[in-house]
């Protein structure tokens, strides 16, 4: 396995230590920088290629959600945080995965697997990074109009025949797309497929209970084939 850069971002140093010990344990993990700061941090992204960010969410002058927010290019990040209330700003922002302090080395483990998986699906063709904006919409036609969708404003789909019910903040559509055409114009790292009749948008989650996820007061079944790896997605396998 080629060598993975680290970069470990948190305020406090016996965190940072506790990160950089378990990094240790995995010889292809290499720590290039330890910082108290997320504007230290900055600059070393500016000057070397990291490929999995640890990153502390309750951090002074400039917390991880708004740090993260700024960076164009963003590695494999794995947030760090006491408070598992930020769990779904996590998703929101696309994050590799989130541990909850503190944490043992196997759920440290398994985060670093995750972010490894999604490196090598990245192609290092160019030796020169391409910064490359991904579009955060969509379009649907239906009713003889097109219809400009933003993911975030998308809450869940629902396969239906010929048809795909597309549920958002504003509106429901339903365009005549096949559901698995519809899933693939939607970016994985956001939208998931719970049931073989449902894709939800990640960020949009209240709450899961039992066989059954709640974006907002909706209540959608989570299929049994889908259970196990939407659980694992969250983070819970």
């Amino acid at each position: 396995m080629n060598q993975i850069n680290c970069l470990v971002v948190d305020d406090e140093p016996i965190a940072r230590r506790i990160i950089e010990t378990y990094c240790s344990h995995l010889s292809y993990l290499s720590v290039v920088a330890s910082c108290g700061t997320a504007l230290e941090a900055k600059n070393v992204l500016q000057q070397q290629r990291i490929d999995i960010l640890f990153l502390d969410i309750n951090m002074p002058v400039l917390d991880g959600i708004s740090f993260l927010k700024t960076l164009k290019l963003q590695p494999q990040v794995i947030f760090t945080t006491a408070y598992k209330e930020y769990a779904l700003d996590a998703f929101d922002l696309a994050a590799c995965d989130y541990l909850l302090k503190p944490f043992s080395l196997e759920r440290f483990i398994i985060a670093v697997d995750k972010a490894t998986e999604k490196l090598q699906t990245q192609s290092f063709a160019s030796p020169e990074p391409i910064e490359t904006k991904k579009d955060d919409y969509i379009f649907i036609k239906t009713d003889g109009k097109i219809f400009k969708i933003q993911h975030h404003d998308l809450l869940y789909a629902e396969a239906s025949g010929n048809y795909t019910k597309i549920v958002t903040n504003q509106q429901v559509l339903l365009p005549t797309m096949t559901f698995s055409n519809f899933e693939e114009q939607l970016p994985r790292q956001i939208f998931f497929r719970v049931h073989r009749s449902f894709i939800i948008n990640k960020a949009k989650i209240s709450h899961v209970e039992g066989n059954r996820v709640f974006i907002d007061k909706t209540e959608i079944p989570i299929g049994i084939n889908y259970k196990e790896a939407f659980l694992k997605e969250l983070g819970f396998s």
